[in-house]
């Protein structure tokens, strides 16, 4: 995305009589603008976006470029250049049949039940991690499990998919290049600032961590949540403080009900786009916290 200002000059003095330098200005103003849309037009036009990886590395190569022109440093660039088409990414990201299937198929599906049953006995291992939650960020402790147990397992599942090379394969493809191109050139964000690397793993989306964040809401949510100065989502304490932190910037009344209908189910709406998905969280949450 690039970001256009204009800035005032402060010389105001000789506006009388230079009406001919004026209209210069303006020409060659228009001309510069004309220029920049050209170059952006021809950008577009060398490298368009593809259903398979033939055209990848010619893509990858403008998108550098341009995201070097957009203030990306060495080492987002080298991450980005090492990247590689990932036919494991799009092969997921075309096979997300369970989000079409009926609550009680995908709750089947995704044992349901049996994260909210473990979802009671971790709440109560970390009784005084949830209880410093709810009271940081409003988030009581039975959404934030059920997000933990969908996305990982409780952290046991966290992905061995090189994330830079998942985001960039996403960008680069036709079905939704837009949305992850922000993603991506967040993603550079966070390797400049070193908190993903080339090496980073994660989901076949380019999600990492215990509860699973793209690299966007990384730089918009992710915060310390065990006070040691470093964020680090492969960790509980951090993925967790990070996850109730969105919800809250999604929303989230401290207190009121998070079930289809109420107050903070637009916060777990949110989090993710499926209705089965947005429902299981709330069935989840509400039987690990008994209401």
């Amino acid at each position: 995305m690039v970001k256009v200002t204009n800035e005032r000059g402060a010389g105001q003095e000789g506006l009388r009589g230079n009406a001919i330098s004026m209209a210069n200005t303006y020409l060659s103003c228009a001309a510069g603008l004309a220029a920049i849309i050209g170059l952006m037009s021809g950008s577009a036009e060398a490298a368009p976006c593809g259903n398979n990886g033939s055209g990848f590395e010619g893509w990858k190569k403008v998108f550098a470029g341009e995201a070097a022109g957009n203030g990306a440093g060495p080492k987002a660039i080298a991450a980005l250049m090492g990247t590689k088409y990932s036919v494991g990414t799009i092969r997921a990201d075309r096979g997300q049949k369970s989000f079409k299937l009926s609550l009680d198929q995908f709750m089947a599906k995704r044992g349901g039940p049996s994260i909210a049953a473990r979802g009671k006995s971790m709440r109560s291992a970390n009784a005084a991690l949830f209880a410093s939650l709810e009271k940081r960020f409003g988030v009581p402790a039975g959404p934030l499990i059920a997000i933990w147990g969908m996305e990982t397992a409780f952290g046991n599942f966290m992905g061995n998919q090189p994330t830079i090379s998942a985001v960039a394969t996403l960008a680069y493809d036709c079905r939704r290049p837009e949305y992850f191109t922000d993603q991506l050139y967040a993603a550079l964000q966070l390797v400049d600032r070193g908190v993903l690397s080339g090496a980073t793993r994660g989901a076949m989306h380019g999600e990492v961590g215990q509860t699973q964040f793209l690299p966007k809401s990384i730089l918009l949510y992710a915060v310390d949540g065990d006070g040691n100065g470093v964020i680090n989502l492969n960790t509980k304490a951090d993925a967790l403080a990070s996850t109730a932190n969105f919800l809250k910037g999604h929303g989230w009344v401290r207190g009121a009900g998070y079930q289809p209908g109420q107050p903070n189910f637009t916060a777990i709406q949110g989090w993710n786009a499926a209705g089965v998905y947005q429902q299981a969280i709330a069935i989840i949450g509400r039987r690990i916290d008994g209401s």
